[in-house]
């Protein structure tokens, strides 16, 4: 534990130091981080497995994921779905489906024997697109502004709406007491999903409503507004456990219905501080990325696990991307970026340590291998190599 948070420490300050340059070589903290979770996961490769599958390992990464959700959902502006409604909601509620669908398929082919709550599990975990390894993907200027926007308001949405279909398929294929029909899964976690939008509701308009008239009236410091938006997450989540609802959908409802009913002038400055603190689980995420890593890469290589991670990176998310933007004002070309320019991070992470978790024998380690392979991948593909190939297409149109 002290080597692991030493590794951590030293990592971030050494970042801190660097990360005007980091940015510009496309070097994330998250990045930096997993090359030191490989080399202490060397150390720890023996006992991984067993830290993995506790209570408190599990509690802590939905906390990690409870956070996270409440940041996205908080993450976009100009509008409930920014900019670029209908685009949004074409890669929401047709491409982000056909995708789960897709992968299910692919799995069923690729990895025999898993069962298609399974296969609908990996899906959750491969699918939602998250930013972490490769941020400036929505800053770069070599990308058209409207693909950036849909692409903006899919990666804040898109693992808030994936969280009850992981809690579904996780209840019909997890260890010990579960659903035994779907109807049984969906009778459990129907009314938890229910309980938690009412809680996310309640609570996340209740602290912007409350908070609108505090400041109205001079009652705030900008130390509290930010301390007020650290708790926001955490209590909506713990009051929707409490009452047995899904904590993780909670969370995010309670993100949205903040963003869109608090007024301020700097909402941006007030959640400088829970930022920093999601920054800081994301690094710590990616460390146990890294431990991970060794723990599965070490083993046995599955080449239709790895042909599968290849997929969800490509087949998966270009081929419903294209049909969900059919008949849109979208060119060919702006339809490709948004099917390649879909990394994968700390969302597919979170999920599969919790899938590993719920999980037991080959289903666990399937969950965590293909979320090694499909990261992986993406820091390869969308940390570097779409972004350099954004830049060089764009420079050669220009000359």
């Amino acid at each position: 534990m002290i080597q692991s948070l030493i590794a951590i420490a030293a990592v971030v300050a050494g970042w801190s130091l660097l990360a005007a340059r980091g940015e510009r070589w496309h070097i994330s903290a998250p990045i930096a981080v997993v090359l030191v979770g490989i080399a202490v996961g060397f150390t720890t490769r023996n006992t991984i497995g067993e830290t993995l599958n506790t209570h408190s390992a599990q509690f802590g990464a939905e906390i990690v994921l409870a956070v996270l959700l409440f940041i996205d959902a908080t993450e976009v502006r100009g509008g409930l779905l920014g900019p670029s409604p209908r685009p949004a909601l074409r890669m929401l509620f047709i491409a982000l489906p056909l995708g789960l669908g897709l992968s299910t398929l692919l799995g069923a082919w690729l990895l025999p024997g898993l069962s298609w709550p399974v296969l609908l599990l990996i899906a959750c975990i491969v699918v939602p697109i998250d930013f972490a390894p490769a941020p400036s993907v929505v800053r770069d200027r070599w990308i058209p502004l409207r693909v950036r926007n849909v692409l903006n308001v899919e990666g804040g949405y898109n693992d808030g709406l994936v969280s009850p279909i992981f809690i579904f398929a996780l209840a019909l294929s997890g260890v010990g007491e579960h659903a035994k029909t779907p109807l049984e899964a969906l009778g459990d976690a129907l009314p938890q999903a229910i309980k938690a939008i009412l809680v996310g509701l309640v609570v996340g308009a209740a602290l912007a409503l409350a908070t609108n008239a505090a400041d109205e009236r001079k009652l705030m410091s900008h130390q509290s507004k930010r301390m007020l938006l650290v708790a926001a997450p955490i209590l909506s989540y713990a009051v929707a456990v409490a009452i047995h609802g899904n904590g993780f959908v909670a969370a995010f409802v309670c993100g949205l219905a903040l963003n869109y009913w608090r007024r301020s002038s700097n909402f941006r400055a007030e959640l400088e501080l829970l930022d920093d603190i999601g920054f800081l689980l994301t690094v710590v995420m990616w460390f146990v990325f890294g431990s991970v890593a060794v723990y599965v890469l070490i083993g046995p290589h599955l080449w239709r696990t790895l042909l599968f991670s290849l997929a969800a990176l490509t087949i998966v998310r270009i081929l419903p991307t294209f049909v969900a933007m059919l008949g849109s004002s979208f060119s060919w070309r702006d339809r490709l970026r948004l099917g390649l320019l879909g990394p994968r991070g700390t969302t597919s992470i979170v999920f599969a340590l919790l899938a590993y978790n719920g999980l037991s024998g080959d289903p666990a380690d399937f969950a965590l291998i293909t979320m090694v392979f499909t990261v992986f991948g993406s820091v390869i593909l969308h940390g570097g190599g779409v972004p350099l190939a954004a830049r060089l297409h764009a420079t050669h149109r220009a000359s």
